[in-house]
């Protein structure tokens, strides 16, 4: 069955597509979602949220406007950003051990090999170097537009320039 089926069963409220779903698609979101929250426990609940949302908003998504894939993964970004957000992760994090940071430095540099489970680094690794810094730092990292501009010592115009540029540099790879 391809993928558009799979995900009209979805869409339909079919729980063996939902499972199906899941299993082709859990390890890539808990990747993408660890690499931004830094714990397991907290992408775990994360992932968990982020499934039983598109679940009931699955009639929100639309072929038309990109593939399934990318969808999810902007729910799962955007809520584990909303997560590290709020209050009581914040909280949370006022009396971190060492590790935590430790862990930071020994892992900021490259990408979560969960994140890669469908072969997204391939693609990201042949884009050019200042692709792979906005791409790297806004879908990867979870930083905001803002946070990449400070980072990367750069406009926030050229960031979402280049962002949008990349994100269709690598959309054409993709598909062609």
């Amino acid at each position: 069955m391809d993928i558009d089926q799979l995900v009209e069963r979805f869409q339909k409220k079919d729980v063996k597509a939902f499972e199906k779903l899941y299993a082709m698609y859990s390890d890539s979101m808990h990747g993408v979602i660890y690499n931004i929250v830094r714990n397991n426990d907290i992408a775990e609940e994360v992932m968990q949220d982020v499934f039983i949302k598109i679940w009931y908003k699955s009639d929100s998504y639309s072929k038309q406007k990109g593939r399934f894939f990318t969808w999810i993964l902007n729910i799962a970004r955007n809520a584990a950003i909303d997560k590290i957000r709020s209050k009581s992760f914040k909280k949370g994090k006022q009396n971190l051990n060492t590790d935590f940071f430790v862990d930071i430095i020994e892992t900021h540099e490259s990408l979560d090999d969960k994140t890669d489970a469908i072969g997204v680094k391939a693609f990201v690794s042949k884009l050019a170097e200042k692709c792979k810094e906005v791409i790297e730092l806004l879908y990867f990292k979870g930083y905001t537009q803002s946070e990449a501009s400070e980072a990367l010592n750069m406009p926030i115009g050229t960031i979402k320039t280049r962002n949008r540029n990349c994100i269709q540099e690598l959309r054409n790879m993709v598909l062609n």
